[in-house]
């Protein structure tokens, strides 16, 4: 007994002929004909009896049937799903990102996509760096802003993407808060000038942070940390109270008010790239590559 001699008999038990379910299924008559008469000979009784023209099932085949259509209708569903995956039409979408990404890009990727796939559940986690890297192998994708370290899962594979600048930024009125038309607000900060001050930073395992660190430790620097926080809305809002000197991607400023006044690098501006880190790489679905085309082709506000 085979799954498609089942479901051939279910098409049977539906047309009560054995011609009519040879045109439904797309099967020539004598191919019904010999599944019909193998699946008889393993159940070693009659399932039919010829009635006219079509045919009436025996009690053993009307309760067979029951059996069969079960499992054509579950062949069905489980065919329906395959041809939707296949038009991204439908499933589940896991994406990881971690804070600069997740607040200033991620909606505009997932909006994107969902015009071309609405049918697809989307599931998002965010987090630092450090905590999305080590959610992959339960994602389809993610996107993060520091180094993916060497902790990835074998079979992920890592693609350069966006560049972003980090900034530092200070309240209106600080000794660094010189305006956009002040030469010395072109030339930008440097490093010891900063050094000079409080410093806000983000929570160990923030790509902000291990960039500033590493700015900082290259030139010989100390900092002189004076609050550590969780995100990059709270570093705004503990510079906006005037509790020392933050450090944000320049992306997470777009939308903000004069209470800020954002100073770039000098002599050369602080960047570096977000990465799109994509975990099973080797059995990558359909929503997850075209959610990866998106997020190449997408120029975000």
């Amino acid at each position: 007994m085979t799954p498609d001699q089942l479901i051939t008999f279910a098409a049977i038990a539906e047309h009560r002929n054995i011609s009519h379910a040879a045109l439904a299924m797309h099967l020539s008559q004598p191919a019904v004909s010999g599944q019909l008469r193998q699946l008889q000979e393993e159940f070693g009784e009659p399932l039919y009896q010829r009635e006219g023209r079509g045919i009436r099932l025996t009690p053993a085949g009307e309760q067979l049937a029951q059996y069969a259509q079960g499992l054509r209708e579950t062949f069905m569903r489980a065919r329906d799903y395959r041809d939707a995956l296949r038009s991204v039409n439908a499933g589940k979408l896991r994406i990881g990102a971690s804070t600069t990404p997740a607040s200033y890009l991620l909606p505009y990727l997932i909006a994107a996509f969902q015009q071309e796939a609405p049918r697809v559940t989307i599931q998002t986690i965010s987090g630092n760096t450090a905590e999305v890297v080590a959610a992959l192998p339960s994602l389809d994708i993610a996107m993060i802003e520091g180094p993916p370290g060497n902790t990835l899962p074998p079979d992920t594979a890592v693609h350069t993407w966006l560049e972003d600048q980090i900034v530092a930024i200070v309240p209106a009125g600080h000794p660094l808060s010189a305006r956009t038309g002040d030469a010395s607000a072109r030339e930008g900060v440097t490093l010891p000038a900063l050094a000079a001050y409080p410093l806000v930073l983000r929570e160990a395992g923030s790509g902000v942070r291990q960039l500033i660190e590493l700015a900082f430790a290259q030139a010989g620097l100390s900092m002189q940390v004076a609050l550590e926080v969780a995100g990059v809305e709270a570093v705004k809002e503990a510079v906006r109270a005037g509790m020392g000197v933050g450090f944000v991607s320049a992306m997470s400023l777009r939308h903000d008010d004069a209470a800020l006044v954002m100073q770039t690098f000098a002599p050369l501006p602080l960047t570096r790239n977000f990465s799109i880190l994509v975990p099973h790489s080797n059995a990558l679905s359909r929503a997850a590559a075209r959610f990866l085309q998106i997020s190449f082709a997408k120029t975000v506000p």
